[in-house]
Parts: structure tokens; sequence; C-alpha cells
């Protein structure tokens, strides 16, 4: 019996000493550089299964992963692993338009050759990659002698989480939706079976550990929801339209989006983080110098508002040149076209804005409203011009649209009204991209699913909506909430940038708030929304009221300093529910944005972020009258350094702003 024992323990010495070498036989494993972030591979009984670990806990306990296929079945079962391919990057990248300039992509990734036993034999291979913010996984399908093509009716990519973890996420009922909603809170433990959860889901574990779940690089492929079946939550991919078999149809080679985890035991750092952008592929449009992004007009929102005046209102030249004085006046660099009174500026015979008729022609306008006039009248005030459009009529005109569109000078539009990420959609929105690249021409989509990181590869997609955001004050009985505020910026806006419908300057106490269409009320106090300029990344921001509402305001100075794409971005304060704080980077100004939720509050604000030397700091603040009246606020101008800590008092609802100019 000695010689037996004592094999046992030299085999238990090999296990305690060397785990990689014992687990290498069955197990692949890759770790993010700083070593935090631990990802487990194995096949258990020819299946395969993952595992993900942050600073040693288990946040993903084995999860299967596999596929349905509607020809060749099931790929998943009897599998075996070919030789895997380590490597690393170390690389930086410019982002032309967004959070950070200069972008460090840092991470590990292993290749998973996975072939099966089958007579078949079709390869899939399974690309992991870890950072020290996130890991991410897709599946390649490489082009192969006995497979050319699939149909695929399931993903069958499951995240089995550690525990009972809590989560924000928006509910759907159905794939058909606008990605637009009130966040739900619970443990998962309360989250029903089968419930469609959109993404970024975000999930906090025991000793404040995050994981946001979402996709990055979505390009030729169903988005990606949530459901939770037997305990645990699975993929589950937006249909083809018109029945609910059917998810992806591709030809070989292809891939899937990338299914990501942002983790980290501090939540400003998936705030912070580039792993969306580091997943998708280089700018395919050489020339970016045409791409101008900045702040515009929308007044749609404030309800087509014009002053007293001797013209009569409506889709013309002298409603569009109220709108252009002003924001050549305020350094508002767009105004936009919209139409009037829920009438498009182009020809059709649509009962409103949203529902689509049998006729449109968006290469031509109306006839009370000259599109070149506009837009030469704009140019000559240093104003750009860009255009509201329902998708349904822009899309059957693409190429020629977009031809009349730069002839007229039209720099970019919002296409609205898409409602869906089924893979014809998701097709459908990378040509526009694409063919509005080609006639220098930005992209905003409205009522869209959330952003993949696509910004990088085509710069110009501007921003997404797929919020719930204050356009709901016209009809939403309580408003949008600061509350609400909260939940997207630890959420949706992970994602990326974000429409908003920022600027409503007629703030009132929450029992006061009423509803209305023209000249909206908001729930929050202005220096809260002054502070969403900052804390939302949004390249093109909306400075949505009217003329008047703004003239002579307290704050009003402010949105025409902000800037809307950065060098740099910190979060410096946060806690999830509670209160934010960013601090964004121009050249060698920082502007500084925190918002609060219902609490009076006073947080610490440490300087320490700031380089050597001394800064002149503008801050805007709630003050003693605002608890009455939530649009005062007090403005205080004073020199400060790294060493400086800013206190910073704030009402519910409220919100600070600091300007740091360079000396």
């Amino acid at each position: 019996m000695k010689p037996i024992k004592r094999t046992v323990s030299l085999l238990l010495f090999i296990l305690y000493c060397c785990p990689y070498c014992a687990l290498a036989q069955v197990h692949t494993i890759l770790k993010s550089p700083d070593g935090n972030v631990v990802f487990s591979f194995k096949l258990k009984d020819h299946k395969p299964f993952y595992q993900v670990a942050y600073k040693g806990k288990i946040l993903i306990s084995d999860s299967e992963l596999g596929f349905v296929f509607k020809e060749g079945g099931a790929f998943g079962p009897e599998l075996k692993r070919s030789k895997v391919v380590f490597s690393k990057m170390d690389s930086y990248y410019e982002l032309p338009i967004g959070k950070t300039k200069t972008v460090h992509d840092l991470h590990s990734q292993v290749l998973i050759p996975l072939i099966e036993n089958k007579s078949d034999r079709r390869q899939i291979n399974m690309v992991v990659r870890a950072f020290n913010d996130g890991l991410a996984f897709r599946f390649e399908f490489p082009k192969q002698k006995n497979w050319d093509a699939y149909t695929m009716t399931d993903e069958n990519s499951s995240f089995n989480l550690a525990g009972n973890p809590g989560v924000r996420t928006l509910i759907f009922d159905n794939y058909n939706n606008n990605h637009e909603g009130l966040y739900q809170k619970m443990p998962i433990s309360d989250l029903k079976e089968g419930q469609l959860m959109d993404m970024p889901a975000l999930f906090e574990f025991p000793g404040k550990q995050y994981m946001a779940i979402t996709e990055a690089s979505l390009r030729d492929y169903a988005g990606m929801y949530l459901s939770k079946k037997n305990g645990v939550l699975k993929s589950q991919l937006s249909p083809l339209q018109g029945q609910q078999e059917l998810k992806v149809k591709a030809v070989l080679p292809h891939q899937t989006p990338w299914r990501v985890m942002m983790i980290s035991d501090r939540i400003g750092a998936l705030i912070e983080s580039n792993i969306l952008t580091s997943l998708n592929e280089p700018s395919k449009i050489r020339d970016v110098s045409w791409l101008k992004p900045g702040k515009t007009s929308f007044h749609w929102w404030n309800g087509d508002v014009v002053p007293d005046t001797n013209f009569a209102p409506g889709a013309n030249f002298e409603t569009n040149k109220y709108y252009i004085d002003f924001c050549a006046k305020n350094n508002i660099e767009y105004h936009s076209v919209i139409g009037y009174g829920g009438f498009a500026w182009y020809p059709n015979d649509w009962i409103n804005y949203a529902v689509k008729g049998k006729y449109s022609d968006v290469t031509r306008t109306i006839a009370s409203l000259d599109m070149k006039r506009i837009c030469d009248y704009a140019q000559s005030k240093g104003v750009n011009i860009h255009v509201w459009v329902n998708w349904m009529a822009l899309y059957p005109q693409l190429e020629a649209a977009f031809t009349q569109f730069e002839k007229w000078g039209i720099k970019g539009m919002m296409v609205d009204f898409l409602d869906r990420d089924d893979q014809e959609m998701v097709r459908i929105q990378e040509e526009i991209l694409q063919r509005a690249a080609a006639h220098k021409l930005f992209i905003q989509f409205h009522g869209a699913y959330k952003p993949t990181g696509l910004n990088r590869t085509y710069p110009n997609e501007f921003t997404r909506e797929g919020t719930y955001n204050y356009e709901q004050n016209k009809w939403l009985p309580q408003g949008v909430t600061p509350e609400h505020d909260l939940d997207i910026a630890f959420t949706r806006l992970l994602a990326g940038a974000a429409d908003y419908h920022l600027g409503g300057f007629r703030a009132v106490k929450p029992e006061q708030f009423k509803t209305h269409y023209v000249k909206p009320m908001m729930a929050g106090t202005r220096c809260h929304m002054l502070a969403m300029y900052v804390v939302l990344e949004s390249y093109l921001a909306m400075v949505a009221d009217y003329p008047e509402a703004y003239e002579g305001e307290p704050g009003f100075n402010f949105l025409g300093q902000v800037p809307t794409v950065w060098d740099e971005t910190k979060v410096l304060n946060a806690e999830v529910g509670g209160f934010l704080t960013v601090a964004r980077r121009k050249g060698n100004d920082w502007y500084v944005g925190t918002i609060n939720n219902n609490t009076v509050r006073e947080l610490k604000i440490p300087l320490d972020f700031l380089p050597s030397g001394t800064f002149n700091a503008e801050l805007y603040a709630d003050g003693p009258e605002t608890a009455k009246n939530p649009n005062a606020l007090i403005k205080t101008s004073k020199a400060v350094s790294k060493t400086d800590v800013v206190i910073v008092k704030m009402e519910p609802g409220g919100g600070q702003v600091m300007r740091l100019l360079k000396q």
C-alpha cells in the first residue's frame, strides 16, 4: 500500500503546485493581461462548456455552448477540440469620434477549433479575448469542403450566473420593439422564465463585483436578447420577419457578433471601457476630415414653438430661419429640418411621421419648403443642416436620396422608427452607413437597437437612441425621472452614445409635473440637466427647447461651451442608482458632471485627476433656492489645482457641473 500512497501524494502535490499543468489536458485557460479575468473552457461528455472568474471568484459557472441549424441539426454534441492557438495584442488606435481619442487595445486571445466527430465533420472556431475590464467570445465559421452555407434556428450561448446577483434590465414581450422602457431591478432568482431581456443588462454580485452582458460588432447577424430557462440565462436571437424559427442565413466564411462580459469591482470602469470599439474592425472611412460632431436644435421636442411674428409657422424657410439664427448666435453647430405639426418635410401621403402610407419621395421637398435655400442660408451663418427621415421612406430611394442630400448641402440625418434588430434590419443599417459615408453624410439611428461599437468601423454613426428619454415628458405622467437617468448611465450607456432629447429648461418639483406636448416640463433640476451634457455620451447632443426658453436663462452659456466628443473619460464617483460623477477632457480642458437621485446629497470630488498647473474652474451648482425653484442655480469661479477637493451639494434630482480651463 505504501507505493500507492506515495503516488497519490505526488499527484496531489503536482495538482497543488501546478494547477495549470494538470488542467491543461482537459481545460483551456485564458487570462487577462493583469490576471484578474480568467476564462476556462472544457469539453464535458464531448459538449463545450466555459467558466468566467474575476479576482478568484466565479461569476459564470459551467455554461454550455452550441448551435442548431435547419440543415444538419445541432452543433454541440459529439465534438472534439483541435489544437488551440494563443496570441496577445498590445496596440493603440484612434477614434475620430468617441469618448476617448486614443484607445489602448490590450488583450489576450485564444482560438479554439471545435470539430464534429460525426460524418459531416463541421468545424466552428471559438475565439476568446480577455481584457482587463472584461471578456468576449465569438464563433467563426471558416470556409470548408462539406459546408458552404447555413440557416440557423438557434444560437445556444448560455450564461450560468453564479449565486443570485441583482440585475438591471429592460424586459420586452416581443422582438420588434424600439428598445425603450423603464428598467426593472431584482435578484436574478425573481426574473420570470422566458422573458426577453434587452442588453446591456447589468449584474451586481456580492462584494460589489459588476458584470454587464452585451454584444459587439453586430453585423449580418440577428440581435441577441437574454432569457432565463431552467435558471440559466440563454441567448435568444431576433427571428427574421414573418416567422419565428429562422434567425440567421449566411454563406461561409461567416462569424457571430462578440458576446461581451464587461467586468470590474469598480462600476466606473465599465463606463470608461472601450472594449466594444476594440472588438470592431478599424475605420472603413479613410478621410474622416468631413465628420463634424456637435450640438443640434430639435424643435419637434418643444412642440415646434416659434415666436409671435409676421410669418405663418410651418415647414417653411421662415420657421427654419428662426432656429438657424438661434443656433448661429449660440454656438450650436446643427439645425434639424424635420417638418411641422407631425408632417414631414418631404411629400408623402402618411397620416403622421410614423405611420407608413403608399407614397413618399425624400428626393423632393413639399411646396412650402426650399431645402437648398435653407442649406445655403445656414451655411452663410456657420450652421450645418441635418434632416429627420423615416427609414421606410428613405430606404427604397437610398442612393438617389443621398445624392440629392449632398447636392442640397445636407450633412447628415436622423433615421427613425427602425424598431427591429433581425438580421435583415442589421444589414439595412450597415448599408445605410456605408452608402451615407460615400456621400459624406452622418447618421443618427432613432428608434433603434443599442450601439455595438460599430462607430469605430463607421465613424459616421454619430449616435443611436435605444433609450426611454426626455421625449417621454411629452406624454409620460411622471416624466423621465433623475433615477431613470442613472439607470441609463449604468446600463444602456455602457454600450455607447445615446440620443436623449437634452436641453429642457422648465424644471419643476415632482408634485408639479404635468405632461405637456408643447413646452414639456422637466423632473430634475437645471443643474441636473447641465450635468447630463457631460455624463451622457452623445456626439450630436440636442439643444431641444425653443430659443426663448433659453435666452437670458442661468446655465444656458454652458450648453454652447460643452463639447460632444472627448479625448479622455474618467469616472470619479459612482454608486449604482445613487449618483454618478464623470470627468471628460477635450484638449487641455476638463468638464465634470455629477447627477443625483432623489436624495439630498453632499459629495467630495478630488481633482487629483488633473495634470500639474492651475485651472480656472467655473462651477454650476444647486443653490439655496433650488428646493423651491428647480431652475435656480449658483455659478461661481475660482482657481483650482490637482490638490483641491470640491464639495458638491445637490438637491433631490439635482446635479453639478464644472468647467476647468487650463491657465
